[in-house]
């Protein structure tokens, strides 16, 4: 026998399917840009702070005083001097 049989059937035609799809995915990264804006505001508070001044006034007893204005400002510290504050310590020494 042959491989080409025919017998008693007629050749027909191939039944022809419709394909298979396989999906293969691939990313691929994109830059997408995202903006954050940031606002700096500078506030400024004033708070207040005293500042002692004291002034001084000089007089000559007979109304003879060459040196004009007799007034001034004088910034005077709070602190007491260091030397002032040795001499009361070397007398309780004693």
């Amino acid at each position: 026998m042959s491989c080409h049989h025919h017998g008693p059937c007629p050749e027909v035609s191939p039944i022809v399917c419709d394909p298979i799809v396989i999906v293969r995915d691939h990313y691929v990264p994109q830059i997408v840009p995202v903006i954050h804006p940031i606002k700096v505001v500078d506030k400024i508070h004033c708070c207040p702070v005293e500042k002692h001044i004291y002034t001084y006034s000089q007089e000559v007893e007979d109304g003879v005083y060459g040196g004009g204005a007799g007034v001034r400002n004088v910034a005077v510290s709070g602190k007491s001097s260091k030397k002032r504050s040795e001499r009361a310590r070397s007398r309780r020494k004693r």
